[in-house]
């Protein structure tokens, strides 16, 4: 019985840090006011402020825009990342931080496009989705998984690199 019950309040625990033992969070949006946000802030090496950066992907089918050469927008507040990646298009409809088993749970928090112009070389527009993606670390892999029109969830791996300011 003592056992038990000290696992359960462990695990309750590392739920309520966002801990899950890798050094990095799982939720969507950063801890409020806890011993787990200055752990995060910590680990950023950039200031506050937005910067150009690489999105990268394991997948030739879920990439960012051609037209924005494998770029989306870092911004860093308060030692937290998020980068905006806009898509190829609008078939991917929700992501996911973290893996896509976890995605199907009651109470996960999913990630919702937004409608972004894209303009290309040749002169015309589209519209494509868009996501804001928290971003546990530069230069590091982190599990990303999305559903799309078909309604299946796939798990992928991702990273951000190379931030430049934002001229």
């Amino acid at each position: 019985m003592k056992k038990s019950t000290v696992l359960l309040l462990l695990f309750s625990l590392l739920l309520l840090c966002g801990c899950t033992g890798s050094g990095r969070t799982e939720s969507a949006a950063p801890p409020a006011d806890s011993a787990g946000e200055a752990e995060i802030a910590a680990d950023c090496p950039l200031p506050d402020g937005k910067y150009t950066a690489e999105f990268r992907t394991d997948s030739s089918m879920f990439h960012v825009n051609e037209a924005l050469d494998g770029k989306g927008i870092l911004t860093v507040e308060n030692g937290h990342m998020t980068i905006h990646v806009t898509l190829a298009s609008t078939s991917i409809l929700k992501l996911f931080p973290g893996k896509a088993e976890d995605a199907k749970t009651d109470g996960a928090v999913l990630l919702e496009p937004s409608e972004d112009t894209v303009d290309y070389h040749d002169g015309t527009t589209d519209v494509a989705f868009g996501f804001d993606v928290p971003v546990p670390a530069l230069d590091t892999d982190f599990d990303l998984a999305l559903i799309g029109k078909k309604g299946v969830w796939y798990d992928h791996v991702v990273s951000v690199s190379n931030p430049e300011p934002l001229q």
